[in-house]
This record gives C-alpha cells, sequence and structure tokens, in this order.
C-alpha cells in the first residue's frame, strides 16, 4: 500500500471530452470548458474525433483553474484508417498517453475487436472502467480487463454535449497536467460514476446531477461512496 501526502493537492478529471471538431457533437469549445470549470473539474481531456482543433480552441478558452489536455498530450491529430498498432506508435512518438475507450462496448466500435485482448492489454495507459455513454454491461467487463492486465481504470464522460461534461470523472491526487505526472496520479485514483443517459433524459443542465457530488464548490467524491471504486 502507497502513502499519499495529506496534503497532496486533488484534481478532477474527466479524459474523454468531444467538442463540435466531432463529427458527432455540437458542443461549443468554449462552452464545454466553462461547463467543465462551473462544475469543479481541475483537468479536461478533450479527445475528438481525428482533430485537435477543437481542443486547442478549448484550451486558449479555458476558465483558470481548468487544464485542458490535447486529447491525450498530442500535438498533432492521429489520421483516421490507421490499425489499432499504428495508431498507438502514432501517439508515443509525439510523446501522448493512450487510453482504452469503452473497450466492451456492443455498439460503438472497440480496439478489442479488433486486436487480442492480451497484445492491447500491454500497450496502453488505462482503461475506462466507467464510461458514462455506455449501455449493458462493458463497464464491468471492462473493469475486470483493467484487473487483469493491472491497468488503472479511469470513469470518463465520454461527453458530446455540455449537458454531459463531468458526469462521470476520476479523482487522483498529484499533478495530472503532464504525462507523467498522469501516469503517477493514476496509479491511486477513485472513480466516480455517472451516466449520461440520466441527464439527456431528465433534460436539465448536468450541474444538477454533479452538484449532489461536490462540497465547498468542487466535486466531492466522498459525497457519493456507493458510486465510487477505489483502485490501488
Amino acid at each position: 500500500m502507497s502513502h499519499q501526502p495529506e496534503d497532496a493537492q486533488k484534481c478532477f478529471v474527466d479524459l474523454h471530452c468531444h467538442t463540435r471538431a466531432s463529427f458527432d457533437s455540437l458542443a461549443a469549445p468554449d462552452a464545454v470548458v466553462r461547463a467543465a470549470a462551473e462544475r469543479g473539474l481541475t483537468h479536461l481531456a478533450i479527445t475528438d474525433h481525428d482533430r485537435i482543433d477543437g481542443a486547442l480552441e478549448a484550451r486558449d478558452a479555458a476558465p483558470e483553474g481548468l487544464h485542458v489536455i490535447i486529447g491525450v498530450f498530442l500535438n498533432e491529430a492521429v489520421p483516421p484508417g490507421l490499425s489499432p498498432d499504428e495508431a498507438i506508435a502514432t501517439i508515443r512518438d509525439q510523446g501522448g498517453l493512450v487510453g482504452l475507450p469503452h473497450p466492451f462496448d456492443r455498439f460503438r466500435g472497440s480496439l478489442l475487436r479488433d486486436v487480442a485482448m492480451t497484445a492491447i492489454g500491454t500497450q496502453v495507459d488505462w482503461v475506462e472502467i466507467h464510461n458514462a455513454r455506455l449501455i449493458g454491461n462493458g463497464n464491468e467487463l471492462a473493469a475486470e480487463f483493467a484487473r487483469v492486465n493491472g491497468l488503472p481504470g479511469v470513469a470518463v464522460s465520454d461527453a458530446h454535449s455540455t449537458m454531459e461534461v463531468g458526469v462521470a470523472y476520476s479523482v487522483v491526487e498529484g499533478d495530472p497536467s503532464t504525462t507523467a505526472g498522469l501516469l503517477e496520479a493514476l496509479a491511486h485514483c477513485e472513480v466516480v460514476r455517472g451516466r449520461a443517459s440520466y441527464v439527456i433524459r431528465a433534460l436539465t443542465p448536468a450541474a444538477k446531477l454533479i452538484n449532489r457530488l461536490r462540497g465547498n464548490g468542487r466535486l466531492d467524491p466522498s459525497a457519493a461512496p456507493k458510486d465510487r471504486i477505489a483502485l490501488r
């Protein structure tokens, strides 16, 4: 068991979010970062499909206290049509990190449909063990995959609208604004789970849902113990 300093900085991180730079989102980058900051996130990864211009715009518009990660730590967009191995190599060449998104999603594409599980488990830095948009038991399977492969697990909103931003997130200590810092922080991570469908169906701002998880104006993981998984 590791021991974290009592005064370690606590950060609230959503590592999967889209803007209108993605073909399936209409969310303006400035609205996305404004929503993230209002809901208490400290770090937000903009992971648009095949593009980083939305992430760059979001970074420039981010309010004080919110650090935007260019999906994840990229300098250039990853071209479409690459094989999983090629995509991972392209990310590594840029010094970026590789997360495994919704690996057991029955309705959306998954690397695990194209690559042997044992192979992909050695090539990624973390696994989404709770994706707020996933339907079915895919999150449970992802959590087991992360456990078996000794990989950190994260919770993400996978937001495609401003209502969804931060509906699920990870709580870490340290400085996740660099590649080394994020990797170190994810080794001691708590995930707070929510579902985008709840927000969309209610047709209310996601803040009404997330405010229940907030303390002193910031997201508070202790407010939802039944929806938290501690990863050690």
